[in-house]
């Protein structure tokens, strides 16, 4: 059957482009697809023997490489625009209402709702650890855009969510991997509290940009699982996985030069207890931590981005103003709020004189001399400020706080689900040019304000009208959630306080509660070893559908055999097209567009 459903697809392509006026050299089906593939201006042509790339790339053929790799000969210009290309969102498929949860507390009304800024939040059964939150958000951006896993040359996780203390969560990951045969992945875990991810992420673009890229693409993975002891912290918790595709002509690239970094010693949140979930937490030191980081990375981002400018011929004072859009990491949403106050006091004191009788800052003459580290708890401050800048947060942060209100905080990937509430909730065009400010904090502490430019480019089926058009069902998704009453919340965390590390352990929560496509965990052995797999996508479909076919690519390199050998295809590169196909018919997904990319992407 599968081999009826080839035949017809490449007689439809080969009628679609000799109809289309294009030439295709049909000798194999492979070279169909290699030919078709059409992404960031890259045109495979192998039945000439080369790539032809943009502008002063090209790329020749080889047969002994390993695969996804380029050769030496495609490195010699410098990457341009590296940044963030595809995204990819997991959270729990359950939530609890916070305002539901007020009520059960016994704490007042709005406690949660008014004073956090929270409506929901996520949180995973005992089926769910940060292995299986990771294994399904990598599958589904691998899936989503029809990627093969030979085309990912680094892949490093951000987490603090550790349930090993030797063993990596990306080894874990490297399963998806397997049957493609790629074993040459870069990169491990990185951790500090909610700043891994960005790390992990700072990685991979100095990787793309250094002396040992290969041409192939970074993944960065951030997810968490975050839970509070019974008390005032619980309803910050929430849990969730973003993973992040990077490599040159992004839609989303890196300002380079432009990132402004703190880091320092304190105890505001930490977690010395290795045998449970809950971390110990200094809530007003924590607050104190963020928001005297936040003040030090933007006056080091304010400082390098005037000498970027002065470089340049500009003379001109940076503020506020110059963010399309800013986002925060979000341990709750009313923080982000006050965050970007606190951004508007720092420009206030910043400016050598600051037009009080109209603009924003009317009104703001009586805290002409105060001292920032002075301000952190002051309520006149805040809320004088918190009203100037009402209009700011409205136009830049508020779309950014989608997936923190409605799911919580996820620790390390928290401020790229604002990042990614963002991208969702507009259209390429309101996008294109963009720079959008990005401010992560980890407790402990580091922090970094850096900043992403948007292309300009939001013609149809470009990169960052993929990109947006991928997150565009992020609202349908969330509000796809089941909710559960606060007390199945709180027997969910009971149970996990008392099954977290054990062995020889079945997890008791329902496989049918899950998305489609989640990965969990099975059981824990009598050495602790996991083991997992995954919820169908339908009812027709195994576990492991998702996973590349091995199989059936063999079938189709022996379909094959003489034009690949002909041609110098190994049998590396038609594996990769038989998981380009599994891929198709998991999504059941059989555009020529899609089943027209059978290799990689570079």
């Amino acid at each position: 059957m599968i081999f009826q459903r080839l035949q017809t697809f490449f007689t439809s392509v080969f009628h679609h482009y000799n109809k289309d006026g294009h030439t295709v050299f049909l000798k194999t089906a492979a070279l169909v697809c290699f030919e078709a593939l059409k992404l960031n201006g890259v045109k495979r042509s192998l039945c000439q023997g080369e790539y032809n790339c943009n502008p002063s790339l090209k790329i020749f053929f080889s047969s002994y490489r390993m695969p996804g790799s380029l050769p030496a000969s495609c490195l010699a210009t410098w990457p341009q625009d590296v940044g963030i290309i595809a995204m990819e969102i997991y959270f729990p498929s359950q939530y609890v209402d916070q305002a539901e949860l007020e009520q059960f507390d016994g704490v007042s009304a709005g406690k949660y709702t008014v004073g956090l800024g929270q409506a929901r939040m996520g949180f995973c059964s005992d089926r769910e650890d940060i292995n299986s939150l990771c294994l399904t958000v990598v599958q589904k951006l691998m899936e989503r855009n029809c990627l093969s896993y030979d085309s990912v040359g680094r892949l490093e996780v951000g987490t603090e969510t550790i349930i090993d203390k030797s063993k990596s969560v990306k080894t874990v990951i490297m399963q998806l991997f397997e049957d493609s045969g790629n074993t040459d992945v870069e990169g491990i875990d990185t951790t500090n509290a909610c700043y891994g991810g960005t790390a992990a992420l700072f990685n991979a673009v100095n990787w793309v940009e250094s002396s040992s890229w290969d041409g192939r693409y970074a993944l960065v993975v951030a997810g968490d699982i975050a839970v509070y002891a019974t008390g005032s912290a619980r309803p910050t918790g929430g849990a969730g996985a973003v993973a992040m595709l990077i490599g040159p002509n992004a839609p989303l690239a890196f300002d380079r030069g432009l990132r402004g970094t703190h880091m320092q010693h304190a105890y505001d949140f930490y977690k010395p207890d290795m045998v449970s979930e809950y971390p110990m937490v200094d809530g007003k030191l924590s607050i104190e931590c963020y928001l005297s980081a936040l003040d030090r990375c933007y006056a080091v981002y304010r400082n390098k981005i005037h000498a970027q400018w002065q470089r340049e011929g500009l003379e001109k004072r940076f503020s506020l103003e110059d963010f399309g859009y800013i986002v925060f990491h979000s341990p709750y949403c009313k923080l982000v709020q006050k965050s970007l106050a606190r951004l508007m006091l720092n420009d206030f004191l910043n400016h050598p004189n600051p037009n009080t009788e109209t603009g924003c800052f009317s009104g703001l003459d009586a805290f002409r001399e105060v001292k920032p580290e002075e301000t952190y708890f002051d309520r006149d401050v805040e809320k004088a400020f918190m009203k100037a800048s009402t209009d700011l947060f409205e136009k830049k942060t508020k779309s950014s706080l989608l997936v923190s209100n409605q799911n919580g905080n996820m620790y390390t990937p928290s401020v790229y689900g604002c990042l990614a509430s963002v991208i969702a909730q507009c259209t390429p065009q309101q996008l294109a040019g963009q720079r959008i400010g990005v401010f992560s904090y980890g407790s402990g502490f580091a922090a970094t304000l850096y900043s992403l430019r948007v292309t300009q480019d939001h013609t149809p089926d470009s990169g960052l009208d993929k990109l947006v058009s991928s997150l565009s069902d992020l609202k349908v998704r969330l509000d796809s959630r089941r909710k559960v009453s606060p007390a199945n919340f709180t027997e969910n965390l009971k149970l996990r306080e008392e099954t977290h590390h054990l062995a020889s352990y079945i997890p008791q929560g329902s496989v049918e509660d899950l998305f489609p496509g989640t990965w969990y965990l099975t059981r824990v052995d009598d050495k602790y070893r996991r083991e997992y797999a995954r919820r169908p996508m339908d009812d027709d479909l195994p576990l492991e559908a998702g996973l590349i076919n091995a199989t059936a690519a063999t079938e189709v390199h022996k379909l094959f055999t003489s034009d690949a050998q002909e041609m110098h295809i190994n049998r590396m590169h038609v594996q990769a097209f038989g998981n380009r196909l599994n891929c198709c018919f998991v999504h059941n997904n059989f555009s020529v567009e899609n089943l027209c990319i059978a290799y990689m992407y570079v």
